[in-house]
């Protein structure tokens, strides 16, 4: 069984650690790895869950995400309170469970994924990743499916935005259909950086030196049966486009401007 930790915490932080012994205890047989998100980012956290999970993989692998900000209400809160734990298992056999917390489970709902209420406490500890919730994730791999409760209304993913920012500074975005024509020169704004992109079938057909806009590595099944969504991501061939464009975070809007 593989268990992904999807969460803002790093892989060589001691949270990390605590999480990884917590759930080996109760679930021995997991191998467990990482994918560490920046703080507080549900919507790239949101789109790694989503590319994990409806990626190629043992259909009884898990992905477990904790990005919780705490910020579905303003007011003080009790003995650690916080977002709820919801749950979702696609028709794959695929097991998400993970914090209803901004975009965090977007992308999965999006698809016509149903994401369900966990029965166990949104409260009680102000590590609720380590203390509160691996033991329902460890009742859910089991089968525990007594543990779901109610659908859960999500929000949609940002359109047209910063999604996620990979180890070579290419910016998945949430861009799913051509802005312009295979070839034409489009002007491109993230943020407060207006940059030149061509727009191409493919990464790498651009000029060393140059920015291309084009169908990435990143995608999924569509939830209607439709095809295949595949994401645009801008890649500096040669270069850093997540620096060009003054590091964006992830939902930044990614616009094509005059």
């Amino acid at each position: 069984m593989l268990v992904t930790v999807v969460a803002d915490y790093g892989t060589g932080d001691l949270a990390f650690a605590e999480v990884r012994q917590r759930i080996a205890q109760l679930l021995p047989e997991a191998e467990v790895t990482a994918v560490p998100v920046p703080a507080f980012d549900t919507v790239g956290a949101g789109f790694c869950v989503a590319q994990l999970a409806f990626g190629e993989g043992p259909p009884d692998r898990i992905v477990y995400a904790n990005v919780a900000p705490r910020q579905d209400r303003n007011e003080p809160r009790a003995n650690n309170a916080g977002e709820r734990l919801a749950a979702a298992r696609l028709a794959s056999g695929v097991l998400v469970v993970g914090v209803a917390s901004g975009a965090s489970l977007s992308f999965l709902a999006a698809e016509g994924v149903p994401v369900r209420a966990v029965d166990v406490a949104d409260h009680g500890s102000q590590f609720r990743s380590r203390d509160v919730f691996p033991s329902a994730l460890a009742g859910l791999a089991r089968g525990a499916d007594d543990l779901l409760g109610d659908e859960l209304a999500v929000v949609p993913p940002p359109k047209q935005a910063v999604a996620w920012t990979d180890g070579y500074g290419n910016i998945k975005t949430t861009w799913d259909t051509a802005p312009a024509p295979a070839g034409e020169t489009v002007r491109v704004r993230v943020g407060e950086v207006v940059a030149e992109a061509t727009v191409s079938d493919g990464v790498f057909e651009v000029r060393a030196g140059t920015m291309s806009f084009a169908p990435g590595s990143s995608g999924w099944p569509r939830g209607d049966g439709n095809g295949r969504r595949t994401w645009y991501e801008l890649l500096s061939r040669g270069g850093d486009a997540a620096q060009l464009f003054g590091h964006p975070a992830a939902g930044t809007p990614v616009e094509i401007v005059g």
